[in-house]
């Protein structure tokens, strides 16, 4: 899979959060086609339309349907079930990180302040997913 082919679905409902991912993307060369959604369910409606991204990056602290109840209903579904998720979130706590990776989460990075410490933890997470890792293809 080339770089450009690469298809990352990023779920945050703030806006301002957003962006600032989309920026820091762009700034560690994450070179891929990003879309947004602003919540757990309009992310899942998404995936079960057949809009099925390579990764996902959620936030969890959003309305409608949080992140813990995305992936709960998400990895619930046989055929998204090898689809990676990371949590890209403000949070530290050691009970969402637990909680995150026992509802499925192949990942969990807490959001830097700093933008430059932003941007490496990005390039950190470009060179495992684009460069060293063999994603499954979703038959959805």
């Amino acid at each position: 899979m080339s770089k450009k082919d690469f298809r990352l679905l990023l779920i945050d409902d703030d806006e301002a959060d957003a962006f600032l991912t989309r920026m820091a993307l762009e700034e560690a060369r994450f070179l891929l086609e990003v879309e947004v959604c602003q919540n757990g369910q309009e992310a899942l409606e998404r995936l079960q339309q057949g809009e099925t991204p390579d990764l996902i990056l959620l936030d969890l602290n959003m309305p409608r349907m949080s992140g813990f109840e995305f992936l709960q209903q998400m990895k619930q579904q046989d055929c998204f079930k090898p689809l990676p998720v990371v949590v890209l979130t403000t949070s530290s706590s050691s009970e969402d990180i637990n909680r995150a990776y026992a509802l499925g989460a192949v990942g969990f990075l807490t959001k830097p302040v700093d933008m430059n410490d932003f941007i490496q933890a990005l390039r950190g997470l470009e060179n495992y997913w684009l460069e060293l890792v063999r994603l499954p293809q979703l038959a959805v």
